[in-house]
């Protein structure tokens, strides 16, 4: 059986094991695009359950909480142990652009969405522009 080794894998190894196990959480990896008058945001989060997943909005910021439980039963032996558990967090600045009374979240398959409209007062819009010529007419009006 051929076997490769990594030093820096066992050395993590080892500092997991002096640290009874506990690891700090990987971030969320997350796209954002705009597209049509609205911000789309997405969170990958797999394995992570669906009542666990918590948002906030406060002023401008979105916070996302989501929790990965351990699997492994307590007093099995770890062979492998590389999938990040626990609470992970990330915020988000919105802006005052954004429509935050209206954010829509959907989860599927390990995927948090966020739809966040964009406010009418921040889209594009064309503003007419006067001749500065003016009748009588028009100033008495």
């Amino acid at each position: 059986m051929l076997m490769r080794t990594d030093p820096f894998r066992e050395l993590d190894r080892l500092t997991q094991r002096v640290f009874n196990g506990a690891q700090a959480p990987a971030a969320m990896p997350m796209d954002a695009w705009r597209e049509d008058g609205v911000v789309w945001v997405k969170f990958d989060l797999p394995g992570v359950d669906a009542e666990s997943l918590d948002l906030d909005v406060e002023k401008d910021v979105l916070t996302v909480r989501a929790e990965r439980k351990a699997e492994i039963k307590e007093g099995a032996e770890t062979v492998i142990s590389e999938r990040p558990t626990g609470t992970f967090s990330r915020q988000l600045f919105l802006g005052e652009t954004l429509d935050t009374e209206n954010i829509e979240a959907t989860y599927d398959a390990g995927v948090l969405s966020l739809r966040i409209p964009i406010g009418e007062q921040a889209r594009p819009r064309k503003i007419q522009i006067g001749t500065g010529k003016h009748t009588d007419k028009e100033l008495q009006s």
